[in-house]
This record gives C-alpha cells, sequence and structure tokens, in this order.
C-alpha cells in the first residue's frame, strides 16, 4: 500500500489542458476503507487532492500582505491603480490578461500542484487587490434584486435564484472572452459534462453505514455540469440527459427512504442536487417534470429535515455540531426548501427555512476556530466550506441576505488562511482523518470568502489550483481579482487557538522543490471524532517530495472507530486502530502507550517574519529563521515534562526538530516514510526517487536510528478488526531508555547545485531566540 497522503480529495481538473480525456470524477477511492486505492506510476504517497488527469495550463506568462488583514476594494488598496469605473484600470486590467494569461504555466505531475515560472513581474505580481470598474468587460454587474428588508422566505422573481441568477449568466459570456481562468473553466465544464453524458447514471451503491453519500455528491457533481452546460447552449439534449439521472437517483434505495437519512449527509447532498436541477434548467422542464423533482426533494429531503429537528437517530447533527455535518445538511435543506419556495404548497418549504438558517448559525458557523483552523481536519475543512459557501451563496442571491452565516463568527475569514498555510508544495498537512470521496466537494468556497471580506488572495490562490475549474467557480469568481497572492505573504504562520495549536514555515511559495514543515499540538478531544493522538505530529516537504507523512483515514466502518458518547474518551475503541494510535504519527511514543486524551498544550513561538516580495523566487537574506515550541507535558503519561520544538536553520535550507523530555519510561522517536531508508549508526539516509535526504541524530552522543514496518507493537492491545496495512511505508525510530534527554534530529536535504550545511549548536528549547542557533 501506500501512505495515505490526502486520500480522499477528488477535486476537479481542467480538461482544457488535459493530456488524457477521462472526467474529473472518475476516483479510485473507497469511503470503506478510508483510503484511495493505488493507482499505476504514483509514488507510494497518496498524495491530497490527486486527480485523475493530468493539467498542463498553457499560455504564456510574463513576467499583498495577507495575515488577518483585508484587502479593501478601493483605488488606495490597489495603490492608486484602480477606482469606481476608472476606464484606465479597467483597460490596464484587460490587457494584462491577454498579454499574461495565467500565473501558473503547469501543473506537477506527480502532486498536481501548480508551477509558477521563476521570474520577476512587477507589473503583473503586484500586491493583492481588486480593480473597481464597471466595464462589462471585467466586471460582473450589480444585481438588480435588492430588497429593503431581506428574509428567507422572499426570493427574488426571476430564475435561476441558487448561486447563479440570471443577470450572471447574461454577463458570462463577455466575461469568459476576456477572462483567461474563467475561459479554462468553462472549457473544462464542457468537456466534463461531455463525458458524464456518456456515461451511465450514477449506480445506487450502499457503503454500509457510509450509505450513499458517494452516490450523492456524484450525481450533484453531475447534474451541476449538464445544467450548466444546457444554460450556456439551449442545447436540450442536457436537459434529457439531466432528467434521466434524477429518475435514477428518484429511484434509489427504499421507497419511504430513498435518501438514506440514517445518514443524513447523503440527504443533504441529493437535496441539493435536485434543487439545482429543479432552479437552473425551471424554464425548460414541464410542469409534471418540476412537480416529480419537487416531490422528490419535499418525500426524501425536507420532510426528513423536519423529522430530524425532533429524532435524534437521524437529527443528532443539529445540536453542538460545528463540523462538516451540520454544514452539509443544512446547506442542501436550505437549496431544496429555496428551490421550491412558491411552487410548494404544503408549507414544507418555509418551515424549513424558519429552521436551517438559525441553526446552521449557531453550528456550522462555528467551524473555524479564533485563528481559522478548522475544528475537524485540513481535508474535512473542503467538505465545511463547500456547504457554507453554497448555503450562504444561495440565501444572497435568492433572498438577498446571509442573515448572519458569512459573519457571525468574526473569525470566520481566517479560515481561507488556514487553508493556505495547510498547503505545502506537495500536499496538505493532512493530519487525522481525510475523509470520503470529494467528488462535488471543492476548495472554491475560497472564491466566495474572497468577495465576502474583500481578500483578493483567497481568489488569486484558488484559481491555479487544479479544482478550480466547475460551476461554482464561474459565479464566484471576480474577474476585477488583481496582483499575485505571495506578494507580501509572510513565510511563516502560527495558529495558537487551544483546540488546534499548529505552525506552517516555508522557504517560498511558489517554488514548488522548496522546503515547508508544519507541526501540531492542540487537543486530542474536540474535533468531532476525525483526530489522531497526535500532538507533536508533523510532515517535511524538500525538492518536490513529502519526506515525512500521514497514513489518513482509518476503515469508517471498523467497529468502534466512531464511538457514539464515549468516541473521545481514553478508552475510545478508535484509539486502538494503529492509524488513529499515537504509535501511527510523527512524534513520541513513551512506553508504547497513546497520548492523553485530555492533553492542554502550550505554544511559543518567533519569527524573521519575511514576506516574500513580487518575484516568485524568492531570495532568503541568510539570516531568516523561525521556531515553534509546544509544551507536550501534558499529553503523557510516565513524563515529568516534555516539549517539542521545530526550527528553520541555515537561510530556511534545514530543519532541526528537538526534543527535550524527562521520563521515566523508555521512548521512541517516530517518523513514518515512504523513502527507502538506509542507516548508519546516528545517520539516515532516505531516498525517494533521484531526491536524497540526510538525517542526522545530533545529541544525544550514542543514539543510533533504527527503521521498521508501519505496524503495531505486538504488545498493543488488539483493535476490534484488524489494521489497514501500510506496505511501502517505513518508520523511522529512535530508542531511548528512560531519562532526561535533549534530543536533536537534524533534516538536511540534499540540494541541487547546493552542498552548504550548518551543524547548529545545542540548545535547550528554554534558550530558543531567533539568534540561538546562529
Amino acid at each position: 500500500m501506500t501512505l495515505s497522503f490526502d486520500s480522499g480529495s477528488r477535486p476537479l481538473t481542467d480538461d482544457t489542458y488535459h493530456t488524457t480525456n477521462a472526467p474529473h470524477g472518475s476516483n479510485n477511492y473507497n469511503e470503506s476503507s478510508g483510503r484511495q486505492k493505488p493507482k499505476k506510476g504514483l509514488s507510494n504517497w497518496i498524495k491530497f487532492g490527486t486527480p485523475v488527469l493530468l493539467v498542463a495550463i498553457a499560455g504564456a506568462v510574463v513576467g499583498g500582505i495577507i495575515g488577518t488583514r483585508r484587502s479593501n476594494k478601493s483605488a488606495a488598496a490597489s495603490g492608486g491603480s484602480g477606482g469606481e469605473n476608472n476606464p484606465g484600470a479597467a483597460s490596464s486590467a484587460i490587457s494584462a490578461k491577454s498579454a499574461i494569461g495565467r500565473f501558473a504555466t503547469a501543473t506537477d505531475a506527480t502532486y498536481f500542484m501548480p508551477i509558477y515560472p521563476s521570474t520577476t513581474n512587477t507589473a503583473a505580481f503586484t500586491t493583492p487587490t481588486f480593480v473597481l470598474s464597471t466595464n462589462a468587460n471585467i466586471a460582473w454587474p450589480s444585481d438588480p434584486f435588492k430588497p429593503a428588508n431581506p428574509s428567507p422566505t422572499n426570493v427574488r422573481s426571476d430564475r435561476p435564484r441558487l448561486i447563479a441568477p440570471a443577470y450572471k449568466w447574461a454577463a458570462l459570456p463577455n466575461l469568459i472572452k476576456n477572462d483567461p481562468y474563467l475561459s479554462g473553466w468553462n472549457d473544462t465544464i464542457f468537456g466534463n459534462a461531455s463525458a458524464y453524458y456518456s456515461m451511465p447514471p450514477v449506480a445506487y451503491v450502499v457503503d454500509g453505514a457510509s450509505g450513499i453519500l458517494d452516490v450523492s455528491r456524484q450525481v450533484k457533481m453531475r447534474l451541476k455540469a449538464f445544467a450548466y452546460v444546457y444554460r450556456m447552449t439551449n442545447n436540450t439534449k442536457w436537459v434529457d440527459r439531466a432528467w434521466s439521472e434524477l429518475q435514477n437517483a428518484a429511484s434509489f434505495g427504499p421507497s419511504d427512504d430513498k435518501w438514506n437519512s440514517g445518514h443524513f449527509l447523503d440527504v443533504g447532498e441529493m437535496t441539493a442536487a435536485f434543487a439545482i436541477a429543479y432552479d437552473w434548467l425551471y424554464d425548460v422542464w414541464t410542469s409534471d417534470q418540476r412537480n416529480q423533482i419537487m416531490q422528490a426533494i419535499l418525500t426524501y429531503g425536507l420532510t426528513f429535515g423536519l423529522k430530524a429537528q425532533t429524532n435524534s437517530t437521524i437529527g443528532w447533527w443539529t445540536t453542538n455540531i460545528n463540523g462538516n455535518w451540520n454544514c452539509v445538511c443544512n446547506s442542501g435543506l436550505t437549496l431544496g426548501a429555496l428551490a421550491i419556495l412558491g411552487d410548494d404548497t404544503s408549507g414544507m418549504a418555509t418551515q424549513i427555512l424558519g429552521i436551517t438558517v438559525d441553526n446552521a448559525k449557531v453550528n456550522c458557523a462555528l467551524g473555524p476556530s479564533t485563528d481559522g483552523t478548522w475544528s475537524e481536519t485540513a481535508n474535512y475543512w473542503y467538505f465545511g466550506t463547500t456547504a457554507h459557501a453554497e448555503m450562504s451563496s444561495a440565501l444572497l442571491t435568492a433572498t438577498g441576505s446571509h442573515y448572519g452565516l458569512v459573519d457571525t463568527n468574526q473569525n470566520f475569514h481566517l479560515t481561507g488562511l488556514f487553508h493556505m498555510y495547510a498547503t505545502g508544495p506537495t500536499s496538505l498537512f493532512n493530519y487525522g482523518d481525510h475523509g470520503p470521496n470529494k467528488f462535488s466537494t471543492t476548495a472554491n468556497a475560497m472564491l466566495f470568502y474572497a468577495e465576502q471580506y474583500q481578500t483578493a488572495e483567497y481568489a488569486l490562490f484558488q484559481r491555479d489550483q487544479h479544482d478550480a475549474p466547475e460551476p461554482w467557480s464561474m459565479f464566484w469568481y471576480d474577474p476585477t481579482v488583481s496582483g499575485a497572492f505571495w506578494n507580501g505573504l509572510p513565510l511563516d504562520h502560527f495558529f495558537d487557538d487551544g483546540l488546534d495549536q499548529w505552525t506552517s514555515m516555508r522557504s517560498s511559495w511558489t517554488d514548488n522543490d522548496g522546503l515547508y514543515v508544519a507541526m501540531k499540538a492542540g487537543r486530542n478531544q474536540g474535533h468531532q471524532t476525525h483526530n489522531d493522538l497526535d500532538c507533536g505530529d508533523f510532515v517535511l516537504d524538500a525538492m518536490g517530495t513529502r519526506w515525512a507523512g500521514e497514513l489518513g483515514s482509518g476503515d469508517y466502518l471498523a467497529p468502534g472507530y466512531f464511538g457514539g458518547a464515549a468516541q473521545d474518551a481514553q478508552d475510545s475503541q478508535r484509539w486502538l486502530y494503529y492509524r488513529k494510535r499515537t504509535e501511527g504519527q510523527n512524534t513520541i511514543l513513551v512506553n508504547k502507550q497513546n497520548q492523553n486524551v485530555q492533553a492542554a498544550p502550550t505554544v511559543k513561538h518567533d519569527t524573521t517574519g519575511e514576506a516574500q516580495g513580487s518575484s516568485t523566487v524568492y531570495q532568503d537574506p541568510g539570516t531568516s529563521t523561525a521556531y515553534w515550541i509546544a509544551d507536550l507535558s501534558s499529553a503523557y503519561n510516565d513524563t515529568s515534562s516534555f516539549s517539542r520544538g521545530v526550527r528553520l536553520i541555515n537561510g530556511r535550507k534545514q530543519v532541526l526538530i528537538q526534543d527535550d523530555i524527562t521520563t521515566t519510561s523508555a521512548f521512541q522517536w517516530r517518523m513514518h516514510t515512504n523513502a527507502t531508508v538506509s542507516i548508519n549508526g546516528a545517520t539516515a539516509t532516505l531516498t525517494i526517487g533521484s531526491a536524497t535526504m540526510q538525517v542526522q541524530i545530533l545529541s544525544p552522543s550514542g543514539a543510533t536510528f533504527g527503521q521498521g514496518p508501519a505496524v503495531r507493537d505486538a504488545a498493543d492491545p488488539t483493535p476490534p478488526a484488524p489494521d489497514q496495512p501500510n506496505p511501502g511505508v517505513t518508520v523511522l525510530t529512535i530508542d531511548l531508555a528512560a531519562g532526561n534527554y535533549n534530543l536533536e534530529v537534524l533534516f538536511n536535504p540534499q540540494w541541487s547545485g547546493s552542498s552548504s550545511f550548518k551543524t547548529p549548536p545545542s540548545v535547550s528549547l528554554s534558550g530558543w531566540t531567533l539568534a540561538s542557533h546562529d
């Protein structure tokens, strides 16, 4: 097998530039196993977001500060180049788009990350902003629907009303002509719709307790594409194909509960799918077809939505659930109700809207913590934010307000920042569960948030990602966005909310071969049971390769994997599975025991504060560094003190990980890798392809490396079901007896053309400063 690096993600890719013609929806992920089936030609890591098709972005490329700051859509924000109705600014923006095309010139063939040219272009790679303009070639017109007193049950009179109103459809063709991103995405959607067209309707497959979630998201993905292409062509063959998909999905399963309310995510996604088809194709359905679609929404969607308010078996997600479940379920029900409002004579749509908006505001909207980190995992961020953005956008376009969904949580605007810093040169910092297949789920909420929070960086970052092209992007993207996301963006960021506590450090935002390390602390409870027991866990990228990685999700259907009321308890069966145990993480294992679920780490950190400039080639001044230290004593028994630190040294070319620990039991340092490992005492040489990483134990003297397979210790308690195998994964280890240690491990990537390495001085973590290792 392979390490499950980002196993659940299947974002979309840009068919315009594909070297093959398969649809983005085809994939090899099995939710039951919680991991992706290996594909030929891939390295052993399971890459996050790896699509089926290769992307190579065509077009010549010529040569802002984010943090908690938001770009202002004003002339001041754009350095005076923008301005309301400024013909010069609009003309300049159009010319720049024609000359530059897309900023990324290709997509990495292994990890499917955008590749930027090594160049300086001060004219194009400017501070992120929006150029204010009413020029129809580069800007959306304003929405004519402006209710004075918005209400969730008072909807606009024209169709469509969900996410893409008629005025945007009318403006879209001209914008496509003048924007290289919209143009490419449009071509991709057409290509994918054509691929889906020739496939049979999505088959009804029940994945155990996980139900028909994959099925629902595939149906949603297809219906979005079919409806989009019809509205762009007026060719009714797409309506006919959408109808066959709808008929098939309406015939699923048992007659009384076809969309599987026992796993309510399925209901949410399928209701949203039918809502989009009902609304976007409203004018071409016959009255009988409209009625059939509406009855399906009412019978298999909204009826169960009302039952969920009083039935805790199917509606447990309505109370104190600030993760993706609440977002997806409320969003789907809301879209369904908005779509049929005015046609529904039962009153059920009105009832639903009286419930879902308020419920989402006190649950879904609290998904991001005070620093923007999503409460579950970096992968579950996709599911939560996609649903949150869909619901907020649909309410805005249909009724004129989001009713606080976007700003009730005053820190929600930071969650795009979380996503950016969690993304390394190869993949996410993908701790914990990765989740099921994404299908219709992408990171395109970033485009919606860019406009809502006036943070241009979010759109500029997302538009070059391989999951950008899909129908939502065509309406959430503001083509007046200008600049480069990396211009002024700090290389390091520290996320300090006690629930999560983690750091992200890198050598560049635009060099796929650059250095990236991320490490976490945080609590071992409160993550909707998608976390691991993993305080101190880390990932490491260098030279275009992930050297330290994550095993990802276990078997979602395994007994005890999700343990009900006691699922966060120390004795939860979840913690018996290797991939969830402390043993399965890149951290310290004391006495072969799991970490304490009631861990409450504290952190401290500092950085020299460098930010990348306009150039895609970051020039380190030579003194640039950052460090992060977590006191993890509360996470372990048999230890009187334990802190773990990580720092960049030698101008961000090397990484030092240090553990200062006093323990009464033997312990083991562990790191999971797909590398071939060669050991010579205190030095380990890791090789992946043509790349090499040297790892050295600097202290204590006499300590040596070991290696072994990624399997449980023979003395571990037996889980209710066998662990998933992890072939191709090696665990690099250091074993030490009880005692007091400063364990220092230095990572030396063997950079091409550079042999200048530094052996740092030995400094206890309590003495770390920005200058302590000079």
